[in-house]
């Protein structure tokens, strides 16, 4: 089969499109046929060798971590899903012709193949760091990074909880929020004077997307530090906020559910950009110059 690969840690030129043993869907697990895979932060950090500890590359490595396809082998005791089901999820190396899933829900008839690749790291981030948030009917959250992909997808699933929302992004992005419900703000210098003047009773929690605001000046608009929760920010637990990793916290079967749901209703829209998978450096690029709106998809 097909797969993206890399032999050593560098940037987006590393990358490349090569052949690599088939996996196959052990116990709990299903395998499906790609029909469309994301890029997320976690692909170029791990290609780039910043998760490496300084320890060089041993042999070959692949990327993804959500894809969407239709499921072609079953593995023992799954029970819910059939040969020929369309799914989508998260698994490993899921940017290759076949991928693994280890978590997965149904595919909605109307969703496009893009879009459901791109709901799934995106909707486990958003609900886990919602729940340690305690965000709810009547919550008002600050979204740190509102317009990227998993801001866009938090404060959406927020407003269809029945929360408030407050989002900052770039002024080439105050537009975006409105449409996908925030109250927006403008980033840099300023926001949180900004943010102060916005009419609402009190800010409950704040979801820092991005780590690059002082996580003192995001801690200073909630009633304590822990209602911080940052998924960028590996200082964050210093200052007494706290930082959000998978483990234990994630749930990512009903996260991927409840994103269902919302994309079949239109409650949750994820805009996204495809690139064919020869391209997928050009992907890793603009992801990581952190430029991106929305989500970056590969199509086979």
């Amino acid at each position: 089969m097909f797969a993206l690969q890399f032999t050593e840690y560098g940037g987006p030129e590393v990358i490349r499109l090569g052949e690599a043993p088939e996996p196959h869907a052990g116990p709990g697990q299903i395998r499906i046929v790609v029909r469309a895979a994301s890029v997320n932060p976690i692909d170029w950090k791990l290609r780039s060798g910043m998760l490496a500890q300084g320890k060089p590359l041993e042999g070959t490595a692949y990327s993804g971590f959500d894809a969407a396809g239709v499921v072609d082998e079953v593995g023992e005791g799954v029970t819910d899903v059939a040969v020929g089901d369309d799914v989508f999820g998260l698994g490993k190396n899921t940017h290759a012709e076949y991928a693994v899933l280890n978590s997965w829900a149904h595919k909605p008839a109307s969703v496009d193949w893009a879009v459901a690749a791109a709901a799934g790291v995106v909707a486990e981030a958003a609900e886990r760091v919602l729940r340690l948030l305690g965000v709810k009917e009547g919550s008002t959250i600050f979204i740190d990074g509102g317009s990227g992909g998993v801001g866009a997808t938090a404060t959406q699933i927020a407003k269809a909880r029945g929360a408030t929302v407050i989002a900052s992004a770039s002024e080439a992005n105050q537009d975006y929020l409105r449409e996908i419900g925030a109250i927006p703000v403008v980033y840099g210098q300023g926001m949180v004077e900004r943010i102060r003047a916005i009419e609402v009773d009190k800010i409950d929690a704040v979801l820092d997307a991005v780590g690059k605001t002082p996580i003192e000046d995001l801690i200073s608009l909630t009633p304590e530090p822990s209602q911080v929760v940052s998924i960028a920010n590996s200082a964050a637990p210093a200052a007494g906020a706290r930082l959000a990793g998978s483990g234990p916290d994630s749930q990512p079967v009903k996260a991927l559910t409840e994103a269902a749901e919302l994309l079949e209703q239109s409650k949750l829209v994820i805009k996204f950009q495809t690139f064919p998978f020869d391209r997928a450096a050009e992907a890793h690029q603009i992801s990581q110059d952190g430029h991106a709106r929305g989500k970056l998809v590969l199509i086979p």
